[in-house]
């Protein structure tokens, strides 16, 4: 039906930090992903990076199966903010917590929370 989505642990990338326009570069260390409910043509997910000066950040996305001519049938990023459902979020927790924490690279000094209450799943 759709091609498959490659893994994007490994890829590097750049990107131009507002506001002062410094340029730093990230490699995708770790990744969760699912699909959107039932939908096979949107697939969520959180990815670790690693910036150049070793911090950590996690990006939540999205890919959809492009739709205009050019990218017609093909994984395309998503470009606006990711509208997860909150039953899908929680799986993307519940599968990064099951690799060891959040991610398995991130030694944490305090756990997540939110609200003053752990992320429990």
């Amino acid at each position: 039906m759709y091609p498959d989505l490659p893994s994007t642990v490994g890829k590097r990338g750049k990107s131009i930090m507002p506001p002062d326009g410094r340029l730093v570069r990230y490699v995708v260390v770790d990744e969760v992903r699912s699909y959107q409910n039932r939908a096979k043509d949107k697939v969520v997910l959180m990815q670790l990076m690693e910036f150049d000066d070793k911090r950590y950040e996690v990006r939540v996305g999205y890919y959809i199966i492009g739709k205009l001519p050019k990218m017609r049938g093909k994984w395309v990023w998503g470009q606006y903010a990711a509208f997860i459902p909150l039953s899908v979020f929680k799986r993307l927790i519940a599968s990064a917590t099951r690799k060891g924490g959040l991610f398995p690279a991130v030694k944490w000094s305090n756990p997540p929370c939110y609200g003053g209450r752990s992320l429990a799943v």
